[in-house]
């Protein structure tokens, strides 16, 4: 049986910090600042876990601020402490798009997202693999960017699959935000999306259909980033984060 997606990356990030932290003994003697965490709404949970724990251990705040980039970029700009990405692709276009604001010597991939299928709870129509997405009548839900960019052609492979896939997509939308709203308030309106599974426990209701090794696509990383140049802490003091 698999771990989830956010309760890994949260070992993960947990064992950094508790690492980083004995090196850091000033911390207990300097009142805490609240660290500023920016990135996209797929990896916000598991991000969310591992702020809490950080908390916990350092007693140091942390706001994780998640969604499109257009909606946090103006004030990570100002003081963003950490940016992630939901694929390493997304990090480099941010990192691309606006100089200066990651420090790319910091970057550290810390997890593989698995790919994975939604369908509406107990699975009415059967999916149990992609070939499955292309008889007639099955309705698509697609995000053409957000760390999503080419992940159907990806686990498709075959021009055949791709077409038959791209013939049963019903709307393509650019970021996560606006999948998630479709799929929500349309529940008569789309059949599967082909995403994350990370994005399961975040939509109640849900039926989360897990590939076949071969079909299942890994190659998108949450991948944080220190802000490039970072927020000096107090003197004496370090954050380990």
């Amino acid at each position: 049986m698999q771990t989830p997606f956010r309760t890994r990356l949260g070992r993960v990030a947990r064992c950094l910090m508790l690492s980083t932290l004995a090196a850091s003994p000033a911390l207990a003697q300097t009142p805490p600042q609240t660290l500023h965490v920016y990135g996209p709404g797929g990896p916000a949970t598991a991000m969310k876990e591992c702020a809490a724990a950080f908390t916990k251990q350092t007693g140091t705040p942390v706001d994780v601020t998640a969604g499109p980039e257009p909606q946090w970029l103006s004030q990570a700009q100002q003081d963003a402490d950490l940016v992630y990405g939901g694929a390493e692709y997304m990090l480099t276009q941010t990192a691309l798009a606006h100089p200066g604001l990651v420090d790319e010597a910091s970057r550290t991939s810390l997890y593989a997202r698995e790919s994975a299928v939604l369908v509406r709870p107990g699975n009415p129509l059967h999916i149990k693999r992609l070939e499955d997405l292309t008889r007639p009548g099955v309705r698509l839900l697609d995000v053409n960017g957000a760390g999503q960019m080419g992940m159907t052609e990806d686990m498709a492979r075959t021009p055949a699959l791709i077409a038959n896939l791209q013939h049963n997509t019903r709307t393509s939308v650019k970021t996560s935000a606006e999948a998630v709203a479709l799929w929500q308030q349309q529940p008569q309106g789309y059949d599967a999306w082909i995403t994350y599974a990370s994005w399961q426990p975040r939509l109640p209701g849900s039926a989360l259909v897990r590939l076949p090794r071969a079909s299942a696509c890994t190659g998108a990383r949450p991948s944080p980033s220190p802000s490039a140049p970072p927020r000096r802490p107090p003197p004496g003091s370090s954050w380990p984060f």
